[in-house]
């Protein structure tokens, strides 16, 4: 094959990694604009209808470490497919649903699917794009892609719900995922795993996943806790989402064949980089989805007029991504480009800790939608830098790690600021302030303690990430494949 058939199959490669990309972030809010026309439809009862994301979510964070390792075990390859074929069959299930039971064990298996597919994503990218250059560039288109399904996903859950009917946000993903399929069957490296034997520990796999989905149901619960009774619930779950997950860690340490080899925690790129993206994505994820509630509950936008004047920060995102930060990292590294983004999102939260009740858009949110933009320098850096220390032989491991901090960070985020603003609001309330004057102030309070985890962020990529040597973020240990 000549070099520019190679580089064109590269190239290939990453739009069907960023066409699984697209689909998984779109499938995970596209359906919350759906939730009444699905609940007017199927019968859903109010305290039910939230399970047509939590199913998701607890499937799809709770199997992402797991389904990481089997990727380096089996190979990558056949679990991004296996994932694909599992994520098109439960769309079309939820497509078809005529019941709340049908559609929420449709939506689980989506989230299984996805969780196959999405967490080996990345460790197929850095094992194609070895060359630093072309890696920063690829990296920035993928991350651009993520940005992109997150921004778009309520605005086409909308059109699709308006126009088509409730049922084809998810009918919609079958032609894609039949398509991505058959691409990836002609595209992707071929590849043999490291055999079952490597590591097939499953007792760890058991504590894992266990604890994380308990975990990610305890945290998706305490963000909708309706009375004391469900959260002490919440709490016990979490505490045993603990327990286990410590388990799970002495397990790795003491086993033969371990599932996760902790040695992966000890490169502080890959550590550093996965604890940032915890605290930052914890505040950037609740950022969207309590902007996106100030506009309507307080300013009395529509749902058009709340996604256009989201419009700019997805637009800044998506040139910063694609255009700016490839190159920032090849010249600065990926350490340098990732406080640079921070800074601009310390600067937009802060921004919003002061804004009033009677906000206007053009002095009060325009700012915040531009200075959003250090979003398309942090998360093409991040990935960079919780990518480094992969090998061939456990990027798919290090790789569903990163997606899994990647999804705790963010429900953590949402659970924790949305309690926080709801809090604050009541005691407003019940102070004798207007509903417009509570919900801002509570929103506030959310957009500081946002400020405080940005902050920390900053802190801990100064301190934990190490200034490396030129490329060094860049460079993936990569050992010969075995074809």
């Amino acid at each position: 094959m000549s070099r520019i058939s190679r580089s064109r199959s590269r190239w290939l490669v990453l739009g069907v990694l960023s066409a699984t990309m697209l689909m998984t972030v779109l499938d995970g809010s596209i359906v919350t604009v759906a939730m009444p026309a699905i609940q007017r439809d199927l019968g859903f009862a109010p305290a039910e209808l939230s399970w047509t994301v939590n199913a998701y979510l607890i499937a799809y964070g709770g199997l992402l470490l797991l389904a990481g390792r089997l990727g380096d075990l089996i190979a990558r390859r056949a679990v991004f497919l296996a994932g694909n074929a599992v994520f098109a069959a439960a769309s079309l299930l939820a497509g078809a649903a005529t019941g709340p039971g049908m559609l929420i064990g449709a939506r689980f298996l989506q989230g299984v699917g996805s969780a196959m597919a999405s967490a080996v994503v990345l460790g197929i990218l850095v094992t194609t794009f070895t060359d630093a250059g072309e890696r920063a560039k690829a990296i920035g288109v993928f991350s651009f892609t993520g940005a992109a399904g997150a921004s778009l996903g309520q605005v086409l859950g909308g059109v699709l719900t308006d126009t088509l009917g409730w049922n084809y946000i998810f009918l919609v993903n079958v032609p894609i995922g039949v398509v991505t399929i058959a691409l990836a069957v002609r595209v992707l490296p071929a590849e043999r795993g490291l055999g079952l034997s490597a590591g097939a520990d499953a007792v760890g796999a058991l504590l894992v996943t266990a604890g994380l989905m308990l975990g990610i149901y305890a945290v998706v619960e305490i963000g909708a806790v309706q009375s004391e009774r469900y959260g002490l619930r919440s709490l016990w779950f979490g505490a045993v989402s603990l327990v286990l997950l410590a388990a799970f860690l002495v397990r790795q340490a003491t086993a033969r064949t371990p599932l996760m080899p902790l040695r992966i925690l000890r490169s502080r790129a890959v550590a550093g980089a996965n604890l940032v993206q915890v605290l930052t994505l914890g505040a950037m994820f609740a950022f969207q989805v309590m902007v996106a509630l100030f506009m309507q509950q307080v300013l009395r936008y529509g749902a058009l007029g709340t996604g256009l004047a989201m419009l700019p920060a997805a637009l800044s995102i998506a040139g910063v991504s694609l255009f700016v930060s490839p190159r920032l990292s090849t010249r600065f590294g990926a350490r340098a480009v990732l406080l640079g983004g921070l800074v601009l999102l310390i600067g937009a939260m802060a921004w919003l800790t002061r804004v009033p009740a009677d906000a206007r858009y053009v002095t009060d949110l325009l700012p915040v939608m531009v200075l959003i933009m250090g979003g398309g320098l942090v998360l093409p850096a991040l990935t960079a830098l919780g990518m480094s220390g992969a090998r061939s032989d456990d990027a798919g491991l290090v790789s569903g790690f990163f997606n899994t901090t990647q999804q705790v960070g963010m429900a953590v985020g949402v659970a924790l600021l949305s309690t926080l603003a709801a809090s604050r609001t009541e005691g407003l309330l019940a102070g004798g302030a207007s509903e417009a004057v509570a919900l801002t102030g509570g929103y506030r309070l959310a957009f500081t303690v946002s400020l405080v985890l940005l902050v920390s962020a900053f802190v801990a990529a100064y301190v934990v990430l190490r200034r490396p040597r030129a490329g060094a973020e860049q460079a993936v240990e990569l050992q010969p494949e075995r074809v």
